[in-house]
């Protein structure tokens, strides 16, 4: 599991059936167009800098006359905003006839200010950041660059889930609503132990060289690959889509395609360790119920219980404890449940209407 956007989850969210100054910067580019918000020497909150920063973003849709209409959508671990331009536009999962949508490539996935793109802080000399660092450089680029003081909603897959409880916690009054979906505000003992595991993988491939690369990483990735495959999905999954007999064929195509620079080794690093460190109630000094409780947005949590990538239960807390609906999508598919059992059509109602939207379980089918 390299970036999720290289799985199965190119229909994550189909609706059924339906370098100029930060001040100088306007919300012209309204056709989904990349762009970039040069934001100088960005501080993060461990006590870093990030060099010459600068923010990947697109933005879809028109922002209305009272500037209430914004949904923030971040990108998920490895993912970038090119990857969630199919769920944006008309008729669509945020629909650009009524919302006016900013997507955002987190920092570390290669668009953005990366170990892999940096000519002043390359590779692991690319300061360690966190979940809540990628938010406040979204929150600068919505006040400083684009002139928005609200949004509509926040909204993400995965880690740009666990961006989404952090912008709920940091910026209370920021937003109407937040739908984190297959995130977490708080990653686990298990969780720590997967993205630990991919790390170790990667930095103990012979090419790796303690962060000075001498040759592509073919077998570090290969294991690290392995590893998220175990996790992206459940057992049961895994049993039904690969045959015994086929398995060799499966592994071989997962090494073949598992070929990366020490650039995107060192991306992968530094984004796992943003996830690793993810602990809201640590973060704000309170459990997880007390966190939770200071949340003033509307809230839809979706989680999957067959989740093996992102441990569900602090998600599925956290919605109890504000009495948020939760979406359990029940499949074998694990964390791409969503890619299983479409998940669009409540979110956009969601957006619409949060009142309409209740608590349910939704189940798949594991040959899906």
């Amino acid at each position: 599991m390299r970036n999720l956007n290289r799985l199965a989850l190119c229909l994550l969210f189909c609706v059924a059936s339906h370098p100029k100054p930060a001040s100088a910067q306007s919300v012209a580019a309204r056709d989904g167009t990349l762009q970039f918000a040069q934001l100088g020497d960005f501080k993060l909150l461990g006590g870093g800098v990030i060099q010459d920063f600068r923010l990947g973003y697109r933005t879809l849709g028109k922002l209305n006359a009272a500037r209430s209409n914004a949904v923030l959508w971040p990108s998920w671990l490895g993912g970038t905003t090119e990857n969630l331009l199919p769920f944006i536009g008309p008729g669509k999962v945020v629909d650009t006839t009524n919302y006016f949508v900013v997507l955002v490539d987190a920092i570390g996935n290669g668009v953005s200010s990366s170990p892999s793109n940096s000519s002043k802080q390359a590779l692991m000399k690319f300061p360690v950041f966190t979940i809540r660092d990628m938010v406040e450089s979204e929150h600068r680029l919505l006040t400083e660059v684009l002139h928005i003081s609200h949004l509509r909603a926040v909204m993400g897959i995965s880690m740009g889930g666990m961006q989404t409880f952090e912008w709920m916690l940091a910026y209370p009054d920021f937003m109407d609503l937040g739908i984190p979906i297959a995130g977490s505000p708080q990653s686990t003992s298990f969780d720590k132990l997967l993205w630990t595991a991919q790390i170790d993988a990667l930095e103990l491939d012979p090419a790796w060289n303690n962060g000075n690369p001498t040759a592509p990483l073919t077998r570090g990735f290969a294991i690290s690959e392995e590893i998220g495959q175990m996790n992206l999905t459940s057992p049961a999954y895994r049993v039904a889509h690969t045959a015994p007999n086929d398995f060799t064929s499966f592994v071989a195509d997962l090494k073949r395609r598992a070929v990366e620079d020490g650039g995107a080794a060192s991306n992968q690093i530094r984004q796992r360790e943003a996830i690793i460190a993810m602990d809201l109630p640590g973060e704000y000094g309170q459990s997880l119920k007390q966190v939770a409780k200071n949340v003033r947005a509307k809230v839809l949590v979706v989680i999957s219980p067959q989740d093996h990538l992102v441990n569900p239960i602090p998600a599925g807390e956290f919605a109890e404890a504000i009495a948020a609906p939760l979406v359990a999508l029940d499949s074998p598919c694990g964390h791409i449940s969503p890619d299983c059992i479409s998940v669009g059509p409540t979110v956009a109602k969601f957006l619409s209407d949060p009142a309409s939207v209740h608590s349910e379980t939704l189940h798949g089918a594991s040959n899906h």
